[in-house]
């Protein structure tokens, strides 16, 4: 049996519950701008002062509804 007719295999075995996750493992094999991404290092620098803020900011302005929708946002970007 090949690698590949042991993947095809494997694949077939998974739960329909489980293809979502064995999807986005196996994507990223398949472009190296994915591939990048998934072993890129996790951001462990610290959060400052300065972003907590800015984030908090952000999150009060959703809940405030102050926000644009994507499609507003290119509507006034002209794109």
């Amino acid at each position: 049996m090949t690698t590949k007719e042991s993947l095809y295999r494997l694949i077939d075995a998974i739960p329909a519950k489980d293809l979502d996750t064995a999807h986005r493992a196996l994507e990223p094999l398949t472009d190296p701008v994915l591939l990048a991404l998934a072993n890129a290092p996790l951001d462990d620098e610290p959060e400052t002062d300065e972003e907590r803020e800015a984030v908090a900011e952000g999150r009060a302005a959703l809940a405030r509804g102050d926000s644009m929708s994507l499609e507003d946002v290119r509507r006034e970007l002209g794109l």
